[in-house]
């Protein structure tokens, strides 16, 4: 993992960055209706199969990369790795389980089935150690859709990555829709950045052959 230090007097979004990190500091969410459809039809599991699409995308951006590490320095990771939430049944809590990203995706699946098996029925918060910095969040809320839906991030706080929920699919007009909320800090990524994000996520879901060969 290499985190790559930005200097704050020279960045060319050093007025964006103060302005709403410092002066009006803010957070927003943003909730769309991705098309799954034909992620649906391949059979192919929804859960790694949208984390491994998100994974993808959040690398290839860096304003969903930038970050404030442990050390209080501003900066971007060269790549992230999904921590995402998997329930427990038994005991109706959930813990989180971090898969490192393989941009083979064959790869990625089979790590993220060995970390569920063997991380998911072990108790705790975060049942897989050692978690390392360059995590994104990820969760699922199978049981509703849902049209919107934000976290409530404190104002002030130092949190700049994005958080990604999903939520349960449903059929419109013929086409599958998996409810998508998208929290980011505004101070690293404006709504120009999040909406290629969305753009550019749905179509890696409907065309990425890796994920269909």
């Amino acid at each position: 993992m290499s985190f790559h230090l930005i200097d704050r007097e020279s960045w060319e979004r050093r007025e964006y960055f103060e302005h709403y990190f410092t002066l009006v500091p803010c957070s927003y969410s943003m909730t769309v209706q991705l098309d799954i459809t034909r992620l649906h039809i391949s059979r192919l599991r929804l859960y790694p199969a949208m984390l491994y699409c998100l994974t993808k995308e959040v690398n290839r951006r860096r304003e969903f990369r930038t970050a404030i590490n442990s050390s209080g320095q501003l900066g971007y990771y060269d790549n992230m790795h999904p921590s995402y939430t998997v329930f427990r049944r038994d005991d109706e809590t959930f813990t989180n389980i971090w898969t490192e990203y393989d941009p083979d995706f064959s790869s990625f699946l089979k790590a993220y089935e060995s970390d569920v098996d063997k991380y998911t029925a072990l108790p705790g918060f975060a049942a897989k150690p050692d978690a390392p910095e360059n995590c994104f969040n990820v969760s699922m809320i199978p049981w509703q859709s849902f049209e919107g839906f934000n976290l409530n991030l404190p104002k002030g706080g130092n949190y700049l990555l994005p958080i990604f929920t999903m939520g349960r699919f449903h059929e419109e007009n013929g086409r599958i829709l998996l409810p998508l909320a998208a929290q980011v800090h505004h101070a690293v990524c404006d709504g120009f950045h999040l909406c290629r994000f969305l753009g550019e996520l749905s179509e890696l879901v409907d065309s990425d052959e890796s994920l269909y060969n």
